[in-house]
């Protein structure tokens, strides 16, 4: 009898220790996936697919355009899937912006080839850390210096 008693104890504790330990809050998920988790909760708010928002985004444009790229973000408030798309004869991209809650284009616009450019320089400028970032990091882990 003590030993099954015992046994439950055990049994209950491991059940437990799990769910009680696992934090699922938003901030503590995001802060454990960074920027996935973003895109994953991002994700979950569009009502309209991806594929769906495609279609919508290539009947703006000529036959036979083609999705450079694609991506999921906020763009001025709203929720937008964002496709640059390759014309054919034209130079540059088509960029437009499909509402990911109700389908509407939310924007249209053609981006030079030298504008494209820019913003592909600039985003690859905000994703990479910055040599004070890489210089902050090291001073907070360098363990060589002693107090």
């Amino acid at each position: 009898m003590r030993s099954t008693i015992i046994a439950s104890v055990i049994l209950a504790a491991v059940v437990a220790i799990p769910a009680a330990a696992q934090d699922t809050t938003h901030h503590a998920m995001a802060h454990r996936t960074g920027t996935r988790h973003a895109r994953v909760s991002l994700a979950s708010q569009a009502k309209i697919s991806k594929d769906s928002a495609q279609t919508v985004a290539l009947a703006q444009v000529a036959a036979g355009s083609t999705v450079k790229s694609s991506e999921l973000e906020k763009e001025k408030g709203k929720l937008v899937y964002s496709f640059d798309i390759t014309v054919p004869g034209q130079t540059g991209v088509e960029e437009l912006n499909i509402s990911a809650i109700d389908g509407s284009v939310v924007a249209h616009e053609h981006e030079s080839a030298a504008k494209e450019a820019k913003e592909a320089k600039a985003e690859k400028a905000e994703k990479k850390p910055t040599k004070k970032a890489y210089k902050a990091k090291a001073a907070t882990t360098d363990t060589t210096k002693k107090p």
